[in-house]
């Protein structure tokens, strides 16, 4: 080859490459936007073909988080990010796009609180390319704290007093006072109100109009919690207790799966696992709501996604006595069909099947996406490893007789509970289960999992099981510990 042809193509070669770089460093595509508002954080994904890069920065008055990210130009897929802000997004009032340099968008969300934002990448999984995610978290107080006050409001716990004696709106306005522990000093000071135990609480009773129906104020809230239920109690056909020592009463976790970014399996007919098991969670939460001495926890009660650690520790902060994590099972083929019930395993897996399950589950963190980077998921880490043998035998307890009830209400696909590594089973002192209700995957179960009759129908044999289990295993009274 002749020196004036290679200096030729050497020459060319360069100047390809020069053409190509801003092509390359402009080169990514927004696929979607999504956002995911939830009284516990906001999440807004923006999926491209390529990895994005950004910085951000808050700015305190009015309150407003400025993300820029680099290598992009405005699209109409981003612009789209204006409308998808709703109006009771806890914390997002509106989000301005614009081009703020060549290669560079500028997103400012305006804020209706102040935020602690999580701003992290996730490598292409499953359906999804990559991700670019913004976690807006409160930057007051503790998330587990901001949860339960929800729970307190939705279930009308009275409001706790200070040590003047002056009522606080909520448990966590003590977090101003800045005291070590509020959450757990709340639940210590109010524990007799919360299970009905307490001398000065007098019996709550539904108000009736003189033509006996309830009141319009109380019709309007399906979930108030009635302390006073003897009669029903002794006419519900429940195993009657021995001693006379006073009820505690029971807080019962109910976790529906997935959420969020994480749809779970899907059907043929495109129906989200994740919306049906919530469905079916909120059904099961009515029915404890409506049993004495019974309260209920919701990992979650609208769609978003919480990671797995995440979910166990609320059930633990919140001190629950029990953990029912709720799923739909998919499956490579349609045939598979029916409800099976799992617990931790101290070992290897009961069958291929439970041990593939498991993963399929665990990887819900990876679908929804998490911030592994974080102090908070290093914790938890450690946490999860905790589990004891005394806790799955109490699991395996409370999973027979709610496998035996989901028997004899609907189809089972195995006639044994199962065992198998799953991390959100893995709390150290709840007892926990994990109820695939139905395969998804199947046309025929996929239609039923849509019909309010067998969502129902799921959550009472789930509920039966449960109360099963606590005729003859009440939970015992003891101190919080927090994790």
């Amino acid at each position: 080859m002749s020196t004036d042809r290679r200096q030729f193509l050497l020459q060319t070669s360069t100047l390809a490459l020069l053409l190509t770089t801003p092509m390359l460093a402009r080169g990514a595509t927004i696929l979607s936007v999504r956002v995911w508002p939830a009284s516990d954080y906001t999440r807004v994904t923006l999926e491209s073909d390529q990895p994005l890069t950004a910085t951000h920065f808050l700015v305190p008055e009015p309150p407003r988080l400025v993300v820029d990210v680099n290598g992009l130009e405005l699209s109409p897929q981003l612009r789209e990010l204006v409308g998808k802000i709703k109006p009771d997004d806890p914390f997002i009032k509106d989000v301005r796009v614009a081009q703020y340099a060549p290669d560079v968008v500028r997103l400012v969300f305006d804020l209706k609180q102040a935020v602690k934002p999580q701003v992290f990448n996730l490598l292409p999984v499953a359906a999804y390319e990559n991700r670019m995610v913004f976690d807006l978290y409160p930057a007051q107080g503790d998330r587990l704290l901001a949860f339960m006050d929800r729970e307190a409001a939705l279930h009308g716990s009275p409001a706790p007093a200070d040590a003047a004696g002056a009522a606080l709106t909520s448990p966590s306005a003590r977090v101003a006072q800045a005291k070590p522990d509020s959450l757990g000093d709340w639940i210590s000071q109010h524990r007799a109100e919360l299970d009905g135990t307490s001398p000065s609480r007098q019996p709550e009773t539904l108000a009736r109009s003189g033509s006996g129906r309830r009141h319009e104020s109380a019709a309007r809230q399906p979930d108030a919690l009635v302390a006073d239920n003897s009669a029903r109690t002794r006419n519900s056909g429940q195993p009657m207790r021995r001693d006379r020592r006073p009820e505690r009463s029971v807080l019962l976790a109910i976790d529906p799966g997935h959420g969020g970014e994480d749809p779970g399996a899907t059907g043929p007919s495109g129906v989200h696992e994740k919306d049906v098991v919530l469905l079916i969670g909120r059904h099961l939460r009515d029915l404890a709501m409506n049993t004495p001495n019974m309260r209920v926890m919701m990992t979650r009660d609208s769609d978003f996604f919480v990671p797995l650690w995440m979910r166990v520790e609320k059930a633990q902060r919140a001190n629950a006595d029990l953990f029912t994590s709720i799923h739909a099972d998919g499956w490579f083929t349609p045939e598979a069909r029916g409800a099976s019930v799992y617990c931790l395993s101290d070992g290897g897996a009961s069958s291929v099947e439970a041990r593939m399950m498991a993963q399929r589950e665990n990887a819900s963190d990876a679908i929804g996406g998490i911030d592994i980077n974080s102090r908070d998921y290093q914790v938890a880490k450690v946490l999860l490893d905790m589990s004891t043998t005394a806790q799955i035998n109490a699991s395996m307890k409370m999973a027979g007789p709610t496998l035996k009830k989901m028997g004899s209400l609907v189809h089972l696909h195995s006639r044994q509970v199962q065992q198998a590594s799953f991390v959100v089973l893995k709390s150290p002192t709840v007892p926990s289960m994990l109820v695939e209700t139905a395969f998804i995957s199947n046309p025929e179960e996929e239609a039923r999992l849509q019909t309010p009759a067998y969502r129902r129908q799921v959550a009472r044999s789930i509920f039966e099981g449960i109360r099963e289990y606590l005729a003859t295993n009440p939970p015992l009274a003891r101190r919080r510990t927090l994790v």
